[in-house]
């Protein structure tokens, strides 16, 4: 199995990148090939599916995001594109904090996923995912620390760098800890793009 590639972005296409490493092309599909740039070094974290027609990989920016979609692929009924679409739809914490809510309002408007899915995802994966999140019960986002102030200054700084709304959270969110002051934090979310 594949777990990650390091190398040089040389194709971006609508639902699939072209990561180079060292002279080897590998097609890797992921949510938004348009937050990637062209000629730029990155890591990809992957999930291979070996099917009888087909070798695919699948890529993701945070080992976090790679780890759900995992998840997202032991309901039954969710498939790899599938599980795609719900993680284009929201970040890992919306998404976790819905299923473990049973909001299923929330989960109904993730592409391809009608009611019956998302009940499946809520019974599947509320308890296996339990720990996700520091609190439980609708309390989650509410006590959530990394919810604070700070917060909002770390993910302006990473759009004016450039970042879209939806990656500055995400690398906001997976670079939280506590008592790290806002500077300490914009550095550590850098890092986990591989900017030093």
């Amino acid at each position: 199995m594949i777990e990650r590639l390091r190398g040089e972005i040389f194709l971006i296409e609508n639902d699939y990148i072209g990561v180079d490493v060292q002279g080897v092309g590998y097609q890797v599909y992921v949510v938004n090939p348009y937050q990637f740039e062209e000629g730029t070094a990155t890591t990809i974290y992957t999930h291979h599916v070996v099917r009888e027609d087909a070798a695919l990989l699948y890529g993701f920016a945070l080992i976090e995001e790679r780890n759900l979609f995992r998840s997202l692929l032991a309901v039954s009924g969710v498939g790899p594109k599938a599980a795609l679409g719900i993680l284009s739809a929201g970040t890992p914490t919306q998404i976790v904090s819905a299923i473990q809510a049973e909001n299923t309002a929330f989960l109904t408007k993730l592409p391809g996923i009608g009611k019956k899915t998302a009940a499946r995802l809520i019974l599947d994966l509320k308890d296996k995912l339990a720990n996700w999140l520091p609190a439980t019960g609708d309390q989650q986002l509410k006590a959530n620390p990394f919810e604070s102030n700070d917060r909002e200054t770390v993910i302006d700084a990473l759009t004016a760098l450039g970042y879209d709304e939806k990656e500055a959270l995400q690398l906001a969110e997976y670079s939280y800890k506590e008592n790290q002051s806002v500077e300490a934090w914009i550095r550590a979310a850098l890092r986990q793009k591989g900017v030093r």
